[in-house]
């Protein structure tokens, strides 16, 4: 019974410090390509290295890290190619969060939604980029949650690595957070319509938009290199 117990603590303690790491990673306190010292972390925490580098493990398992030998553990960083691909992934799985979301949301979650339109509206007018990218995050994670399909759980960090830690970096502006807010606009109509096609439809349509966008900044790079 003590050893379960032990193991039992020893798992919250690993997933604790791993959220910690990860939120921090979401936030930009640890930016792409900084490198994470152990020393420090782990003193921060007031725990050994062993949890920690299990954390480490967890977090490049979730594509937020990378550990090489002789230059340690840094913050994951993403070229304009694995990008797109990441957003390939994202345009297929928005499209059925969406189609879900509007068979199956409920008039509250309904309103929950339209209440972050609201604010991303309020955020683009008066522009707050970290607040912005937090309340995209927000809305998105709101359409997975409320299409109630367990599928598309794992591939929840995939949306915090596209909109909230490499996106910013390549595709964040005024001008295009605007233009997404109008977009979150037409996929909030066709789930308050109840019309999953069109719901499917917009939100494909909504991270293509982005793809387009970086693939355009990819084009211009080649250019320069050319």
């Amino acid at each position: 019974m003590d050893q379960v117990l032990e193991w039992r603590s020893q798992s919250r303690l690993l997933d604790e410090v791993a959220q910690a790491l990860r939120e921090r990673i979401y936030a930009g306190v640890y930016a792409p390509g900084a490198t994470l010292r152990q020393e420090r972390i782990a003193a921060e925490f007031g725990i050994s290295r062993t949890p920690l580098r299990e954390a480490f493990r967890v977090l490049e398992r979730d594509g937020l890290v990378v550990n090489k030998p002789g230059s340690g553990v840094r913050v994951a960083t993403a070229d304009l190619p694995k990008l797109l691909d990441a957003y390939a992934v994202r345009e297929a799985m928005d499209g059925v969060a969406a189609r879900n979301a509007a068979e199956r949301a409920t008039p509250a979650e309904i309103e929950q939604l339209s209440k972050l339109v609201e604010l991303q509206k309020r955020l683009t007018a008066d522009w707050n980029p970290s607040a912005y990218s937090q309340s995209n995050v927000d809305f998105h994670l709101l359409i997975i949650s409320v299409a109630r399909n367990a599928s598309l759980a794992s591939l929840v960090p995939l949306l915090h690595l596209t909109s909230q830690v490499f996106a910013p970096a390549f595709a964040l502006s005024s001008e295009r957070a605007s233009a997404a807010v109008a977009e979150h606009v037409e996929i909030l109509g066709a789930i308050q319509t109840r019309n999953p096609d069109e719901a499917e439809r917009v939100a494909r349509a909504h991270i293509h938009a982005t793809a387009v966008r970086l693939k355009a900044q990819l084009a211009g790079q080649k250019t320069t290199e050319a």
